[in-house]
């Protein structure tokens, strides 16, 4: 019955091909130019197309060990319209539920051989986190999002059709661990759809001693960043070497950022922001605290860097930013199972002052910013970092191609499309705070479709964009964007896409005062993709709305971490006392709005300065301004 052929999805044959093809075979059948089907008693099917061109899907095999006459590399065209053809004279094959942890060891040791066993084995001692997606009657594949990449089993009980985005060198291993993690889930009794577990592990003594760079913080702290040493700065950065070399990936990363922000003060660059170091001291001593999946919260399990296999990308849009030194732009690409992060800076001379727009046609990755910020990319040259930033390796950039984006946001995986913004609500809603969370790049930004725009405002004072968008379903979320000296023309260009009837809009996703706020990064319109930070233009030209109410609660906890940063960026041995009076002041403003524990916190601090009472006044501060 070839029933590996009828279990391929339109979805899974653009996996194992692209989506261009899928749509042109499609073309060609509805149009009566299909092959003659000629199934053989072995399993064999054979196909003869019209124009003489014949194709071979031969049983047993996926397929990549097809043939066909026409020439073309890989699956092309001709193999895919086979397929199709195949399952349109052949009935339906209904949905069992099935599982790719029922593949035995020594099944797997069959199709991948004993080396790429051995190679998964040492991940499995190590332990692994992973997030599985169970099949379903709507979407029959199975997929497992592991540290370096995805694995998508695309026919139920045949390994034959397995797609990953890793390498050539790591497919086998990595098909073995997702294997693993289904086996795992299964013997556990995690039978929702989107079970998340660590795997394995059992045999390994955790290395996860952060003694030395707690340490360090702590002198931090005591010191202030107005008193740091170069020093310091030497010593913080052997400690994220350490922790990186330990795989303590999230507290690495999170001393990296710190080594910035010192150097920037060091420099008096604007790059420097006191609440951002006292971010990150809280962060580290959180990660350290916390308790739970530890490969989570600390990142141990998280390859430093994953070499990708011929991987598609699909531009979400651009986010630019700058200081007086340099500016940055991140382009955002939806993947498989997760959204990516290409990130370059450049310099900028004392006189030159860049927009966004201008920085459109820079060159990156061999083509200009404004080109891939709305482009769809293939590419054999991407390396994937374990916080899901993606680079292009320049010696084989030539194995790179770029196409408009089009209207492929439609396609795009559930993982990325908000179809239904209630879900998403409840989804963020039940994360585990910042401070502890995967430090994922971009793990918020969204694609989401517009049903419609119920209105758009402008707050002068606080130079922000404002609107209300509802889903297909008739969920509602804000929209809001506010202006940047960089980017310029951005709210006049959002504002012009908002009315021009958008179909979709990607934006980071969060929850403020338990309602969805969208900060926008892109809009697809029916005349195109705008993206508003490389939009030419002034200053926004928006008819003035009074929309915003006045936030006592956000006012309120502003003031109590811009007061708790400060004493950060001062040192606690170094407290001046109107910095104390100004902690008792604002524990009384965090006292009115009704935040008594907060405001207890801060009065503890304001009365004993030390290590305990900050962190405990920072941590509280900072999860409640995120959690409200």
């Amino acid at each position: 019955m070839r029933t590996d052929l009828l279990a391929l999805t339109p979805d899974a044959l653009a996996a194992l091909a692209n989506r261009g093809l899928v749509k042109r075979a499609t073309k060609e059948l509805d149009a009566g130019a299909g092959p003659d089907v000629r199934p053989a008693d072995d399993g064999t099917v054979r196909g003869v197309f019209p124009d003489g061109v014949e194709s071979v899907l031969p049983p047993g095999a996926a397929l990549d060990a097809a043939t066909c006459t026409c020439g073309a590399p890989g699956v092309c065209r001709h193999l895919i319209a086979l397929v199709l053809a195949f399952q349109r004279q052949r009935e339906a094959v209904g949905f069992t539920p099935w599982s790719p942890g029922d593949t035995t060891d020594e099944a797997l040791t069959a199709l991948v051989g004993d080396r790429a066993v051995a190679a998964a084995r040492r991940v499995w001692r190590a332990g692994y986190p992973v997030k599985l997606v169970r099949p379903t009657a709507e979407d029959p594949v199975a997929s497992a999002e592991l540290p370096a990449c995805t694995v998508r089993f695309l026919v139920p009980d045949d390994l034959g059709y397995v797609h990953t985005d890793a390498s050539a060198a790591k497919r086998d291993e990595v098909l073995v661990l997702a294997v693993w993690a289904f086996r795992e889930a299964d013997a556990r009794g995690l039978v929702e759809p989107r079970p998340r577990l660590d795997v394995g592990g059992g045999g390994r003594e955790r290395a996860d001693d952060m003694s030395d760079v707690l340490d360090l913080a702590d002198q931090l702290l005591r010191d202030g960043a107005v008193h740091t040493t170069p020093v310091l700065d030497a010593e913080l950065r052997r400690a994220r070497d350490d922790l990186a070399a330990a795989g303590l990936h999230w507290p690495a990363a999170a001393v990296a950022d710190l080594v910035e922000q010192v150097a920037a003060h060091r420099q008096r660059s604007a790059r420097h922001e006191p609440h951002r170091v006292a971010e990150l001291i809280a962060e580290l001593h959180a990660r350290h605290r916390a308790t739970g999946r530890r490969s989570q919260v600390l990142g141990t399990e998280e390859a430093a860097e994953t070499p990708l296999r011929r991987v598609r990308l699909t531009a979400l849009g651009c986010r630019v930013r700058g200081t007086d030194e340099d500016r940055t732009a991140e382009v955002f690409f939806a993947g498989d199972a997760a959204v990516l992060v290409l990130r370059h800076r450049w310099p900028v001379g004392e006189d030159e002052h860049p927009t966004g727009h201008d920085l459109a046609g820079r060159r990156l990755a061999g083509s200009t910013l404004g080109v891939l910020a709305a482009a769809g990319v293939v590419s054999e040259s991407a390396v994937r970092s374990a916080s899901r930033a993606v680079r292009l390796t320049s010696n084989r950039v030539s194995r790179t191609s770029i196409t408009p984006v089009g209207r492929s946001w439609a396609g795009l995986p559930a993982a990325v499309l908000a179809e239904d913004l209630a879900e998403v609500a409840e989804s963020l809603r039940d994360q585990p705070p910042r401070l502890v969370r995967a430090r994922v790049e971009a793990e918020s930004v969204r694609v989401v479709p517009v049903g419609d725009v119920r209105r758009v405002g402008y707050d002068p004072g606080a130079q922000r964009l404002i609107a209300e968008i509802t889903d297909r379903h008739g969920n509602s979320a804000t929209v809001s964007a506010v202006h940047r000296s960089v980017t310029p023309g951005a709210l006049d260009a959002l504002a012009a896409a908002l009315a021009a009837g958008p179909e979709f809009l990607s934006g980071a996703l969060r929850r403020v005062r338990g309602r969805l706020v969208v900060d926008p990064i892109a809009v697809l319109t029916p005349d195109g993709l705008v993206v508003p930070d490389l939009a030419a233009g002034g200053g926004a030209t928006l008819r003035d709305t009074d929309w915003s109410a006045p936030d006592l609660l956000t006012a309120a906890l502003d003031e109590a971490l811009a007061a708790t940063a400060e004493a950060a960026h001062r040192g606690l041995a170094h407290l001046p006392p109107s910095l104390v009076a100004r902690l008792t002041e604002v524990a009384g403003g965090l006292r009115r709005v009704g935040l008594t524990t907060a405001a207890g916190t801060v009065d503890a601090l304001a009365a004993n300065p030390d290590r305990e009472t900050w962190l405990t006044a920072q941590i509280r501060l900072l999860t409640t301004a995120e959690l409200r």
